[in-house]
């Protein structure tokens, strides 16, 4: 309860306890100063008697302390009341004052309903009484004037009843509201602290993936451009130990030369997670011309790169995909196809772009392809996994015997 109710709940209970003493001190008052109403002593005796009664009445109900629950006992006591200002207005009409005291509490004293209609209909008649010139009624006039005022008293008393019973039905729905807006304030706080711990563990959660998807893109990385490098120079260097004459010698070792400043590059790009050194300066298709074309001339395997479609620029993250996925190919025709020609083809079709990397070589089961180890490297997992990361797929074909196709088709993202 809010301080400004308690205040109000403090004045209804003065009112309640100290009002019925104030009218029935009015109405004392009154009947003493018109005491040409009352003539005979035997009225004065009676009057004072009912007026002490009246008092010790009030005393025995008692101060009210917050509103009162409807009972036999405050049944009682507004059927003594009432009686009592009755008998007072036969003897003083003035006494109304104290009989309009029915008029605030009988929904706080008569149970049910309609036992409280006929309590304030009992003060009403009580009222128009006095206010008609007394009782007991003489005359045609006064009856009717008695008639006309019980009828206007407890139609007043009907409308301000039901503007009440409706405050108090309102004031009964605020109340619920409140306590419902409450309760659901107390559940969106539970929620919202649930959803901030939930959001720390989330972002903890994201900072650890992230933290091991950046380990192994750059696991990926070091494999496609130093390890593939390393691979080269040393394959370069076996042929400098066989080479029959010193100008053979040096062609391999430019060669094994050229291959450790590009793995230089690649590493230095990945560690600053840039593209890779062939799309720096160039887009992807003229990137996988130029490694197509090399391979074929570092490997002496006839290796052909084929354009299809308008060439657009692709998104940086798509382009290297794409790149790195013909580098790890080629490199693992190299180690293990025995391949003499290789075709590697490029399309843009609408909304995605297909790479294709075919070769005559030995092929092998897809089904039985071997884990990957420490010394192997990333092989078709790793590809696959490129491709998936942004949001693309790779297929396999191949036989014993027969080649080997392998088709990469990611969305077409363009540059930003």
């Amino acid at each position: 309860m809010t301080p400004a109710d308690e205040q109000i709940e403090h004045r209804q209970n003065q009112f309640h306890t100290w009002g019925v003493y104030g009218l029935l001190a009015v109405s004392a008052l009154l009947s003493v100063a018109s005491h040409e109403l009352i003539v005979r002593p035997a009225e004065w005796y009676a009057g004072g008697a009912l007026l002490v009664a009246a008092v010790l009445l009030q005393l025995w109900h008692g101060p009210r302390r917050g509103r009162r629950t409807p009972s036999a006992r405050g049944a009682a006591y507004y059927v003594l009341r009432w009686a009592l200002s009755f008998a007072l207005t036969w003897l003083n009409p003035f006494f109304g004052f104290y009989a309009s005291a029915g008029y605030f509490d009988s929904d706080e004293l008569i149970p049910g309903r309609r036992r409280q209609w006929l309590g304030l209909l009992a003060t009403v008649v009580v009222v128009a009484g006095s206010q008609s010139g007394g009782m007991p009624i003489d005359g045609r006039v006064q009856w009717l004037l008695f008639g006309v005022l019980l009828a206007t008293n407890f139609g007043l008393l009907t409308v301000v009843g039901h503007i009440a019973q409706q405050e108090e039905q309102r004031s009964r729905e605020r109340a619920v509201t409140i306590t419902e807006l409450e309760r659901t304030n107390t559940a969106l706080q539970q929620a919202l602290d649930e959803n901030a711990a939930l959001h720390a563990q989330l972002l903890v959660q994201a900072r650890e993936a992230g933290v091991a998807d950046e380990r192994r893109r750059l696991a990926a990385e070091i494999h496609d451009t130093i390890a593939q490098g390393l691979t080269g120079i040393i394959a370069q260097l076996q042929v400098v130990t066989n080479a029959p004459d010193l100008p053979t010698a040096r062609t391999h070792l430019e060669r094994a030369s050229d291959l450790a400043r590009h793995s230089l590059g690649e590493a230095r790009r990945s560690v600053h997670n840039l593209a890779p050194v062939a799309l720096a300066d160039a887009g992807l298709p003229e990137a996988l011309k130029k490694t197509v074309a090399e391979w074929g001339e570092r490997t002496g395997v006839r290796a052909d790169f084929t354009l299809t479609g308008t060439a657009e620029q692709l998104h940086e993250e798509v382009a290297a995909t794409l790149l790195r996925i013909v580098q790890e190919a080629l490199s693992n025709i190299a180690r293990h196809a025995g391949a003499t020609r290789v075709g590697v083809t490029l399309s843009f079709l609408g909304d995605e772009v297909i790479l294709d990397i075919r070769d005559d070589g030995s092929g092998f089961d897809p089904l039985a392809v071997p884990a990957r180890t420490r010394t192997g490297g990333f092989g078709l997992p790793g590809m696959c996994a490129r491709a998936e990361r942004i949001a693309g797929s790779l297929a396999v074909e191949s036989e014993p015997g027969h080649g080997t196709a392998v088709s990469a088709r990611v969305p077409l993202v363009r540059h930003d």
